[in-house]
């Protein structure tokens, strides 16, 4: 019969010091035998028996927080968004990447935790607060967001902490791993599909947005109206005017120009607004292809797929073998963007009859 004596006050949870207690033998052999080092450290298999006999009478459960500060893995891995997910998750970008996130983690053992409070009152996330570097509660972490700070990726970096980020960052000093959509070759085959169609003089539309994501973007593109010679004198190929300038709307209207490359579906939408005020028609009278996913709002653009479920998976994957070879190569990963045919995109008009 267990030593009532030797069992923690009711309504308490079971602490190491109460296993070591039951067991009759030091906290730190329980330590020693929870972390699996019991056989280096020649503890008795009796004992380790009776420290196991102890945790499951106790219903102890290693505290992992505790454990990683001794320097051990917790087995956790961190989610960090620079952005807020809630009330709106389903409805967010990054959705479907957290979903491929958790199944990886789910099927490889792992435990996630959601790094989203980390705000410092300005509307700003940050990693480090009061000098402290608050993902370290987790083995590594994936981080998502476009992130304001480079300082903070950098430090982060030479800390030596384990973590990938999705989507290209580009920090000097910092190489650090990304799991990158590959917008670079979806802009140039967007491209090449107008050109298999007969377009031989099309238009750029910005965003006013920028970042790498949007640098991969334009640069796909430039390298294939270049390599196809195919014209472009639009103001957003080549003064990089963002917005819908009213001579790309003329240059469309008068068949000057036969297709667009169009960076967001908001503008998209304006597009096919003021053609349609001047009876020009999508495809029949002009192409226009959408360099952004619009899977969500259903409105048939030919467009590309970011395969955000697989980019999750794969930045667990990354993760985990930097956790566990910390002399690993930190590679970034290009992962290929499907192509969606859509219903916007038709032979050129000149190629037609009509």
């Amino acid at each position: 019969m267990t030593d009532q004596s030797s069992l923690p006050p009711r309504g308490r949870v079971a602490r190491q010091a109460d296993v070591a207690r039951l067991a009759g033998v030091s906290q730190s052999a329980v330590s020693r035998v929870i972390s699996g080092d019991a056989s280096s450290s020649r503890i008795p298999e009796e004992t380790r028996r009776r420290v196991q006999d102890a945790i499951a009478q106790l219903g102890y459960v290693p505290n992992p927080v505790a454990r990683n500060l001794r320097g051990k893995r917790t087995q956790l891995l961190g989610v960090h968004t620079f952005e807020p997910l809630f009330p709106h998750a389903r409805e967010s970008f990054y959705f479907e990447f957290l979903l491929g996130i958790e199944e990886r983690a789910e099927e490889s053992g792992h435990d996630l935790v959601l790094f989203s409070s980390t705000g410092d009152g300005s509307g700003t996330r940050r990693i480090y607060r009061a000098e402290t570097n608050r993902l370290t509660i987790a083995d590594g972490s994936i981080l998502l967001g476009m992130s304001p700070d480079r300082a903070e990726l950098a430090r982060l970096w030479q800390d030596g902490y384990p973590f990938v980020h999705i989507g290209r960052r580009d920090v000097p000093g910092a190489p650090f791993p990304c799991i990158v959509p590959d917008y670079w070759s979806a802009a140039a085959e967007i491209v090449e599909r107008l050109h298999a169609n007969g377009h031989r003089s099309i238009a750029y539309v910005r965003d006013s947005i920028g970042g790498e994501p949007y640098d991969d973007r334009r640069a796909g593109y430039r390298e294939a109206v270049e390599h196809l010679k195919l014209r472009d004198d639009s103001p957003g190929y080549t003064d990089e005017v963002s917005g819908l300038p009213d001579v790309v709307v003329d240059a469309l209207a008068t068949g000057r120009a036969t297709a667009a490359v169009v960076e967001s579906e908001r503008i998209a939408d304006t597009l096919r607004a003021r053609l349609a005020e001047r009876n020009v028609s999508i495809p029949v009278d002009v192409s226009v292809a959408v360099l952004e996913d619009t899977a969500a709002t259903g409105a048939g653009w030919s467009d590309l797929r970011i395969p955000r479920k697989e980019i999750g998976r794969i930045a667990v994957d990354r993760l985990i073998a930097m956790v566990e070879d910390p002399t690993a190569p930190r590679e970034s990963v290009l992962v290929r963007c499907e192509l969606v045919a859509g219903s916007t995109v038709a032979q050129a008009r000149t190629e037609r009859d009509v």
